[in-house]
Order: structure tokens, then sequence, then C-alpha cells
């Protein structure tokens, strides 16, 4: 993986294709050592398996490495740019920095996938300008081959192989907008829905917590689903028309609850920037994106639709 910095610059953000385990290490690890070896702050978040292939790859050489589980880290794609990326990124603004960064893995679901495509589109205007590499691997063994054109769209440079240049079809507002599709919807017959104004924030969030309770979501989880529903309710009476109607279902071992309004989210990166003294707004939708397990969006002139998923305990 030679030369990654030469294609383009000063982000860099390779697709790295790869088809086994002994052509992601090797690639890999050369990626890290390069790093390394010119003083480069270097991380490495991939799914837990692959880290520990590398981590056992680098031996004495990974002891500066920051190693994190992307399944965990990055379980909410949403949760990546802010709490990954740039968390790591930030911590080093003076120096060129090197991240491996795998948010596409065959093991997610098709409801995680459109968030971890605009997850990846939306990486290249996050860090637009800044000296940081964030090659992402792509298995082109398991993962269908949309997921691989996707690839092509999302990152200005492939490298596969010997192969290593421009991409023939680089277009990230394309897939971010692509990707804004009205959700699926809930299921008949077992969604509470409750409409609320400024008069209702309490009520609305003392529902939806109940409910999240009937449904098997466990003390700690509904806690958090307290402050994210307090968040967005809020937030739709601020800045979507002044009021909206929240929703709570459960599907499979996931609660599941939304928040609809008359509001237009312009801004692609809205909850996904780190706070900054300077920029006051923004932290409730960070908040929600940090404490769910997915956040999908779909936003138009007309109104947005903010879905949230949170993990529950089996029932019995």
């Amino acid at each position: 993986m030679n030369n990654t910095t030469a294609v383009a610059g000063p982000f860099v953000h390779p697709a790295l294709f790869y088809r086994d385990g002994k052509e992601y290490v090797s690639a890999l690890t050369a990626f890290v050592r390069e790093g390394l070896t010119a003083g480069d702050p270097v991380a490495v978040a991939v799914p837990r398996a692959r880290l520990e292939l590398l981590r056992a790859e680098l031996g004495t050489d990974g002891a500066d490495v920051r190693f994190i589980d992307m399944e965990e880290a990055g379980r909410n794609p949403g949760r990546i740019i802010p709490r990954v990326l740039r968390a790591f990124a930030d911590a080093h603004r003076d120096r060129h920095v090197r991240i491996i960064g795998e948010p596409v893995w065959a093991g997610r679901s098709a409801t995680e996938y459109p968030a971890c495509v605009q997850h990846e589109a939306l990486i290249n205007h996050a860090f637009a300008g800044r000296r940081v590499t964030i090659v992402c691997p792509y298995d082109t063994s398991l993962l269908a081959p949309r997921a691989v054109a996707d690839a092509y769209a999302t990152h200005p440079v492939i490298i596969d192989g010997d192969r290593n240049g421009p991409s023939g079809s680089y277009a990230p507002d394309h897939i971010i907008a692509v990707y804004n599709q009205p959700l699926p919807p809930p299921p008949d017959g077992r969604v509470l829905s409750f409409a609320f104004d400024s008069a209702l924030l309490p009520e609305a969030r003392r529902v939806v917590v109940e409910r999240a309770a009937a449904l098997g979501l466990s003390p700690g989880r509904r806690d958090d689903l307290a402050l994210a529903v307090a968040e967005l309710t809020t937030n739709s009476v601020v800045h979507g028309g002044g009021s909206g109607t929240v929703r709570i279902w459960a599907e499979a071992d996931h609660v599941v609850w939304e928040v609809e309004d008359r509001g237009h989210v312009a801004d692609p990166l809205a909850g996904r920037r780190p706070p900054t003294p300077d920029r006051p707004g923004g932290r409730g939708l960070l908040l929600v994106h940090t404490l769910s397990d997915l956040v999908r969006t779909h936003t138009h002139a007309g109104g947005t639709t903010t879905r949230c998923l949170l993990t529950r305990a089996p029932l019995p």
C-alpha cells in the first residue's frame, strides 16, 4: 500500500478491496508500519475478529497503535465520524494521521447498510482539507456487488491488488441523496403513536419510556431512551414546526421509535460533528447518535423522520 497519499491530498480516502485474510493482513499491516515509520499516529477500527488478526501480525509494532472494535464503537454508523474518526484525528491535529476504518462487513444487516453507505460518503465532507488518510477495507468475496459499487461511489481512491488510482464513479453527494429514502412503514397494529407540541413534551417522553418498558427494554437503556426522546421531540418543537409525532414499536430484538415533524435537515453532517464552542447547535442529534444502536433519517422539504433502534433483552 505504498504511496496512498500520492493520489490526492491532503485528505485521502481509499477503499481497499481484499478477497481473503492473507491479502487483508498483508496490505493493512504494511499501511500501519509505513505510518509508524513516518511517525504518524495510527488507529485501527475494524470488526473484532479482523482486529485480532492485525494485532497478532503487528506484534510489538502495534504497541503504539490505537485498536478499536468497530462492532462496538461503530454499531451505529452515525457514531463513527464523531466518536471514532474525529476523536482520534482531532487529538493529533498538528500531524498527519492514518486510520483504518471498516464500517461495512458481511454481517451488517439490510437495515444498517444504508446508514453505513451514507457514513462512508459523509467522511469526505467531514475531513476535507485535513491531513488524514482513512483506508476502508471491503471484502469483495463476501459483500454483495451493490456494496462494492457503492464503495467506488463513496471513495475517491481505489486500491485493488496492484491497482491504486482514482475511482471512475466517485459521487458521494449522489449516494447521500440515493439513500435518503422514505423509511419502511411501521408494522400494522403494533405501534403506539403520540402527537405532541411544546406543552406535551414531558408526556411524550413518559408515554414512550413506559411503552419501552412493556416491550422489554432494560432500565439502563430506558434512561438512554428518555434522553434521546427528550432531545428529538424538543428539536421538533424548536426547529420542526412546533410539533410532531413520536411512535414506538418492537421489531425482533429491538425497540424502535421515531419522531416525525415538519422540519428539514439541510446539513447532512448534523449530529456527526463533535461539539465545539463556536458551534452551539447540533448537540442534541449528536447525543441521539451516541445513545442509539442505529439511527436512520429521511428528510425532505416537507418534513423529517428520524428513526432509532435500541437493543432489548430477549422476551421469554
